[in-house]
């Protein structure tokens, strides 16, 4: 390791970013461990332990990367999360060349795959920024330090459940870490999170501020509480049987209710506003109503500001101005749309259509990451019912779920050509958009926030730990609140394959998408399911178990002669 930080950003940014479109053709990254050691601040270093969940570097959107050798733009940890967990699983395919993005499509990547390298890296020099706060500042405010202590939890559970069996340790050290198995993180994450919400009588001095949702401009907006903890509490145990093979639905259940009966709230109130629109052609104005789903809401560039913000348990905070950023939130904006799409709808009065925004943002509809046909048959059962030519704000209507915020106008179901975007109908989920339709910081860079952690996560948690737990009643309750939310059809019974398929409706493209399939044993080996290029072929085909773990990267098993490589890849 020959850069781990240059300088660190001033103690007011508390926040995010990451990449560009295909920079990662060459990557050489020194191999970096959570035993290293930085020199800085306390707010300073507590603002970059938040600000590693997207922030690839100090140099804005386009400088460098903390972690040596990979480009600032690409390099950000939710991008590459979102990239392993999303598009090696049946909802997103990416069209672009990158090194890395072609063998996640069709599940071929090893232990020399450029994106895992960058996120076990970037996992690894979060922990490492944790550590050394907790090293030199635990004292310096208590409840900065049980925050610390959750995001290094937090860094552990991603890594774990990407890598498995992974180097570990809390201190700064010259010695290299230890691998630990699976079992061994996760009582250590448990431990650390019952500690820091006041379960622990031996070790509470550092608890979480209480469960409390905020919004942008209060002091405690994108800084976690409890309720993020019972959150991470409530997944490590709805995996516990895939990461440790022994299976913890109860305390599942029993965390994501915590969520659930805390003050966070659903958003379940839409917004309907006049805004006057003036044609581009013209300069001739109309008014109009614009109008958007709770659902919608969500992932629209003022959703820190309305009633959408108090479903937020742990959001990557986004300000255009402030955090411009290549990654996170115009990532997702940006990839899924090309220039012929237009999320709102406009009347016809408007002479020329084509100068409308597209999706918020100036001039970044880059065109790479479209639905799999599996992800609208969620939608639409039978394939042919979801209308062709049709814009994603009508989309609703039609698969009678505001979730289905789908464009299919000029594109086809299926991906035929994979490096042409139109194959594959394009997702509309995420916008700059304000529900008023003011403007938003910046023309290019959006005020989107990307929520890591929202309360639906915690009524899905609870259904599925309850139908495991054979409480059918239990788990269809909770579904049908968030379909009641989508103005779905609400189900009469549930089954496993139902809360599967909920997953999938509320959450696609969120990137959570590989370990629901793996916890439902529809991933890797003899599964039954498949998807279209799964394992590299159009038709789909099964590829092998060992899959359902990344391998840990060789250049770290030369530079660690502590680590041994997982199962499968050595």
């Amino acid at each position: 390791m020959n850069k781990i930080l240059k300088y660190i950003l001033p103690a007011a940014a508390l926040v995010l970013s990451s990449g560009l479109t295909s920079c990662l053709n060459d990557l050489h990254v020194n191999p970096i461990d959570p035993s290293m050691q930085t020199d800085v601040e306390a707010e300073q270093l507590f603002n970059k332990c938040y600000a590693n969940f997207g922030l690839a570097g100090n140099g804005g959107p386009d400088g460098d990367s903390d972690v040596d050798g990979i480009d600032g733009g690409t390099s950000g940890l939710f991008r590459q999360m979102w990239n392993s967990n999303e598009l090696t699983t049946d909802e997103a395919y990416c069209g672009w060349g990158d090194d890395g993005v072609p063998t996640y499509c069709h599940n071929t990547y090893d232990a020399s795959h450029p994106m895992l390298r960058g996120y076990y890296y970037r996992l690894c020099v979060g922990i490492a920024y944790c550590n050394q706060y907790l090293k030199d500042f635990s004292d310096h405010d208590a409840v900065m330090t049980a925050e610390v202590r959750f995001l290094r939890a937090f860094h552990y559970y991603l890594l774990m459940d990407a890598f498995r069996n992974v180097p570990f340790t809390t201190v700064i050290s010259s010695e290299k870490p230890k691998q630990a198995s699976a079992p061994e993180v996760q009582a250590f994450i448990e431990a650390e999170l019952k500690a820091i919400i006041g379960e622990d009588e031996a070790d509470n001095a550092t608890v979480l501020a209480d469960a409390k949702p905020h919004t942008k401009g209060d002091g405690r907006w994108g800084r976690v509480d409890k309720a993020a903890a019972w959150m991470l509490l409530s997944r490590l145990y709805l995996n516990s049987e895939v990461h440790t093979g022994v299976a913890q639905w109860a305390k599942a259940q029993e965390y994501a209710e915590k969520v659930i009966n805390s003050a966070y709230e659903l958003n379940t109130v839409g917004s309907a506003k006049e805004v006057t629109t003036t044609d581009p052609g013209s300069g001739v104005s109309n008014t109009e109503t614009w109008e958007f789903s709770p659902y919608q809401m969500l992932f629209m560039g003022d959703n820190a500001k309305t009633s959408a913000a108090a479903e937020a348990v742990f959001p990557i905070l986004s300000d255009g101005m402030r955090t411009a950023s290549w990654g996170v939130s115009l990532f997702l904006i940006a990839s899924t749309h090309d220039g012929d799409m237009h999320d709102l709808r406009y009347d016809e009065f408007f002479a020329d259509q084509s100068k409308r925004s597209v999706n918020g943002v100036s001039g970044q509809a880059w065109g790479g990451n479209r639905a799999r046909p599996e992800l609208i048959k969620l939608f639409f059962k039978n394939p042919e019912d979801c209308p062709t030519e049709t814009a994603s704000y009508d989309m609703p209507f039609a698969a009678e779920d505001d979730r289905a915020l789908f464009n299919t106008i000029g594109r086809t179901l299926n991906i035929e050509t994979t490096t042409t975007f139109k194959n594959g109908y394009a997702v509309a989920k995420f916008n700059n958009f304000t529900t008023d339709g003011t403007a938003t910081s910046d023309a290019t860079h959006p005020d989107m926030v990307v929520m890591l952690m929202r309360k639906a996560e915690a009524y899905l948690n609870a259904a599925e730990a309850a139908m495991r737990l054979g409480d059918e009643g239990t788990a269809r309750k909770y579904v049908n609140t968030l379909r009641n939310r989508a103005n779905a059809t609400p189900l009469d019974f549930v089954t496993m394959d139902d809360i599967l398929a909920e997953w999938g409706r509320e959450f696609y493209f969120e990137g959570l998408r590989r370990p629901q399939l793996i916890r439902f044993g529809k991933f890797g080996g003899k599964t039954g399911y498949s998807w279209q290029w799964k394992g590299g072929t159009y038709e789909g085909q099964d590829f092998e178990a060992f899959r359902n773990v990344f391998a840990i990267p060789t250049s770290d098993l030369i530079a660690n002669k502590n680590l041994e490589q997982n199962d499968g890849y050595k």
